[in-house]
């Protein structure tokens, strides 16, 4: 089973466009959307859910008044600012340390656990689908990504599917790094402009450091025939294979709005350029 992750090092690539191009052309396949703090691939595919659940993966302090003797060693002891003027804990700023627990003399305090985000388990496009959502305000998608990730393979391995696609996150933060951990490939996805150059540098020494394979698809090329030449010139020196070039088009857009993929519509150019790097990526992984 070959797990093939799709990363960026910036957002607004196209990454997640490619992703579900990638999966309405492969047969036997699990996806994954890794991206929980703005899921969007189910935008694509409207999943039939078929199960879901809560993740809990933070804590967060609770104040027992009963015992509390007022002493305000647990406003002093937080550095986050998380312990008002009344002794109240505010749980969006409480980071869950636990150092107000540790120094309270009255052991007044606890940590409780909280719900963090919801995952689902579904289909879509003829395949298992598993995704999730980090409630806003959360810190732990790096933890999310994990869970689903171990979900899917659970999935994979019972549905007897040969791969695993995952839309990660944009970036270089701890989500795309637990999207990227134990694949076997990923494409990165680029764009034509200085921040999409310089983003994929960081990205690439990312992938690179976990010794993933990867292969780069620069997306609305013809934005900027300069740049992406340079883009081009600079995969060329670090040996990373060009799957292709995909062009602006504005049916790509029309098709998103409408929920379909744009490698079903036959007058995409766009399209038509995703479908080529798709065969490019699967003759690649054999």
């Amino acid at each position: 089973m070959k797990r093939i992750v799709f990363l960026s090092g910036k957002g607004g690539t196209g990454k997640t466009t490619l992703a579900a191009a990638f999966a309405t052309r492969v047969g036997s396949l699990t996806i994954v959307d890794a991206d929980v703090d703005a899921a969007n691939l189910h935008l694509v595919f409207c999943p039939e859910v078929a199960e879901t659940g809560v993740y809990v993966g933070s804590k967060t302090a609770v104040r027992d008044s009963d015992r509390c003797t007022s002493c305000g060693t647990c406003r002093t002891t937080c550095r986050f600012g998380a312990v008002d003027a009344k002794l109240e804990i505010d749980p969006l700023l409480c980071e869950g340390c636990g150092a107000c627990v540790t120094a309270c003399p009255a052991d007044a305090l606890r940590l409780v656990e909280c719900p963090s985000g919801e995952w689902y388990i579904g289909r879509a496009a003829r395949h298992p689908m598993i995704g999730a959502e980090l409630y806003a305000g959360e810190e732990v998608s790096g933890k999310l990504v994990s869970v689903i990730r171990e979900k899917a393979d659970d999935v994979a391995e019972t549905k007897g599917t040969d791969r695993i696609a995952i839309d990660g996150s944009p970036g270089i933060g701890c989500p795309v790094i637990a999207s990227t951990t134990g694949t076997q490939a990923a494409v990165l996805v680029t764009e034509p402009s200085r921040s999409g150059l310089h983003d994929l540098e960081r990205i690439l020494g990312v992938v690179r450091h976990f010794e993933v394979p990867a292969t780069l698809i620069i997306n609305k090329a013809d934005l900027s025939e300069p740049l992406a030449e340079e883009i081009e010139a600079f995969a060329d020196r670090e040996d990373l294979p060009v799957l292709g070039r995909i062009p602006y088009d504005e049916r790509v857009l029309d098709a998103l709005r409408v929920g379909r993929n744009p490698v079903d519509d036959p007058d995409s150019a766009a399209g038509r350029a995703m479908d080529l790097a798709i065969a490019r990526l699967l003759e690649r992984l054999g």
